[in-house]
């Protein structure tokens, strides 16, 4: 049997009443999870999960509730690896520096910096 969702709209007064309808939600047989989507909407993923017995219980134990929908869950689109950009390397060399009070510089500093410096990624 395939996955369903089923978002439901509870009238919830406080916070108590919020964590009774999650409590409620997640004692239904099949569920796998309940998500609160706003301060009124629940969504309960699972399989073979009674969309009817979920309402009814929770309009019995918490308050006014409305079925909004009941479908399959959405597949989730893969995403291909984003390949690593080669390291790109510089090199500068420092000139020696004659001074008595100060320590000397490095002669050489190698930093590496990717070929697509892109901040966004």
């Amino acid at each position: 049997m395939a996955k369903q969702k089923i978002v439901v709209k509870v009238m919830m007064k406080n916070h108590k009443s919020l964590r009774k309808a999650l409590q409620i939600s997640a004692s239904v047989c099949g569920v796998e999870s309940v998500t609160l989507l706003d301060k009124e909407r629940i969504a309960v993923t699972g399989e073979q999960i009674d969309s009817v017995q979920l309402t009814c219980s929770l309009r019995k134990r918490v308050g006014h509730t409305d079925l909004v929908s009941v479908g399959p869950v959405e597949e989730k689109k893969t995403v291909k690896p984003i390949s690593i950009p080669e390291i790109v390397r510089y090199e500068y060399v420092y000139p020696e520096h004659h001074c008595w009070h100060t320590a000397p510089m490095p002669l050489l500093a190698v930093h590496e910096f990717p070929s697509n410096i892109c901040s966004i990624l």
